[in-house]
């Protein structure tokens, strides 16, 4: 029997052939049978194309029904899925084809456009696929007989390569193999309740584990129906949710709704699950979303290299500010740390990637002897066994010698009426090795104050981890899912002692 994930998907399609499975504003509904018939087209122009088993295809296009069944196509045919973000500039695509070598490149014309030396560079054969599903690929795809039979691959074989989201250094090519999807799909859609009765709101990208591993495949697996927004949309997501059971979303998706009067008890009726990753939910976030809705968000962990790691629980306390239990058959430990105590979380199970594309000696310095993975962040388990996530390693402050955890400071500092966001990260001093700094996006528009954050956390923490400079900005980087990006921080605000500081702060 062929370890192709595909061919448990496609199982699943044949069973609810009639049932709508991507369901889309201003297009017809596609049903899982016509996603099974794409598919099978998409992978019959791979073919055409030249692409065989084990060949990396890139994708970079805009979110459409066709991009699925693009991906779809890719697992069929044995091919290994490269997705990229389609903002991603041309010096950064351009290394992803380097480093992947793809025998094939799909993206949309403006990718093409905005990446001229890149693709001249590279010389990688491509396709196009636009928005509206149009393109070349979409014609080789008429033109080319469907692939009837799925490619069969060993489960260990590779099925997909994403890249880290980049927020520190450069990205890396995580490896997912048939077992790594095939595992952690069959686990999330039993622990989240997932039935064919389901319909979800897909309003993320799927250039990313989350909108494309977690939501597609969750609905996947259980023959149920998804709302399929090419973005997030509040007005579009606000129409859907009284049709709706299920949304996944980041925590920037939930405040922009929480900011509509329109998002209500009455309105979110038949929802049965709320779930956030990507970036922490900040628990002033959970609480405002529990009371509108009366649902309390399910928040859970994961990452590219492991997919997901740990959930709260679909029946039993979701606690805010933690990230639930580890999932079955999975192993998460905090190194070297006895209960509640800080540590980096390591990560053992079927869901953990076979290695980084092309970096076999990157690969064996992340992974203990025993087989854990360092995950590079920052974390707690209590005595009942549930994660608290505290922050990136890198992102760990070391000020006169002292540890400073930002979570901590952001998490008072967000308390302060007068913030609206905020990000604590550390920059050269020169007595302190490294400084504290607050960067604050101000609620009202006016300065939010060196004098006024003292104030706010005055006996609340130790004096060595308050803020000694704040700078407020319009807006803080983000990448596509929601993740601040403090290396753009740290860069930006590098040299801010060298000058003398202000006791008030100062707008950047």
């Amino acid at each position: 029997m062929t370890g192709n994930l595909y061919a448990r998907f496609e199982a699943r399609f044949l069973a609810h052939a009639a049932a709508p499975a991507l369901r889309m504003d201003g297009r017809p509904d596609w049903t899982y049978g016509e996603l099974a018939r794409q598919a099978s087209r998409a992978a019959g122009a791979l073919v055409a194309f030249g692409v065989a088993p084990g060949d990396r295809v890139v994708v970079q296009t805009p979110k459409s029904a066709e991009a699925v069944a693009l991906y779809l196509g890719c697992l069929k045919a044995g091919a290994v899925h490269v997705p990229l973000n389609p903002m991603y500039a041309e010096v950064e695509t351009q290394h992803f084809l380097e480093d992947a070598g793809p025998a094939l490149f799909v993206a949309d014309a403006g990718a093409v456009a905005c990446a001229p030396a890149a693709i001249s560079t590279t010389k990688p054969p491509m396709a196009t696929l636009e928005a509206d599903g149009r393109g070349t690929f979409q014609d080789a795809a008429a033109a080319a007989a469907p692939l009837a039979e799925t490619v069969s691959r060993a489960p260990d074989d590779l099925a997909a390569i994403v890249y880290t989201s980049g927020t520190t250094g450069i990205s890396k090519g995580a490896m997912l193999t048939h077992a790594n999807l095939a595992s952690n799909a069959a686990t999330l859609t039993t622990e989240w309740g997932f039935t064919s009765a389901d319909t979800q709101v897909h309003a993320l990208p799927i250039f990313h584990v989350h909108g494309l591993f977690v939501a597609l495949h969750c609905a996947f697996l259980s023959g149920s129906g998804m709302a399929f927004l090419p973005r997030f949309d509040v007005d579009a997501c606000l129409r859907w949710l009284p049709r709706c059971t299920v949304m996944m979303g980041v925590p920037t998706l939930y405040t922009r709704l929480l900011a509509r009067d329109g998002l209500t008890r009455a309105l979110c009726a038949r929802m049965r699950l709320f779930v956030s990753g990507s970036a922490p939910l900040a628990e002033a976030t959970f609480a405002a979303f529990a009371e509108r809705t009366g649902h309390r968000i399910l928040e859970r962990y994961g990452m590219s290299e492991t997919l997901m790691n740990t959930s709260n629980p679909l029946h039993g306390e979701r606690v805010a500010g933690t990230v639930g239990f580890p999932l079955p058959g999975v192993q998460v430990r905090v190194a070297t740390a006895p209960a509640g105590e800080l540590g980096e979380i390591e990560i053992k199970g079927p869901n953990v990637f076979k290695g980084y594309w092309g970096q076999p000696e990157k690969t064996a310095a992340e992974f203990r002897p025993d087989g854990f993975f360092k995950s590079g962040d920052m974390g707690r388990l209590d005595a009942d066994g549930r994660l608290s996530i505290v922050g990136r390693a890198k992102d760990l402050i070391i000020s006169g010698g002292y540890n400073v955890i930002p979570k901590e400071v952001e998490r008072l500092i967000d308390a302060m009426p007068e913030v609206d966001q905020c990000a604590v990260i550390g920059v050269p001093h020169p007595d302190f090795g490294e400084a504290v700094v607050a960067v604050v996006r101000p609620a009202f528009g006016g300065p939010v104050t060196l004098a006024a954050v003292d104030a706010a956390l005055a006996g609340r923490i130790a004096r060595f981890k308050q803020p000694k400079q704040v700078v407020w900005v319009r807006e803080l980087p983000r990448n596509a899912l929601g993740k601040v990006q403090k290396n753009v921080l740290r860069e930006r605000f590098a040299g801010l002692f060298e000058a003398a500081p202000s006791a008030s702060g100062r707008g950047a």
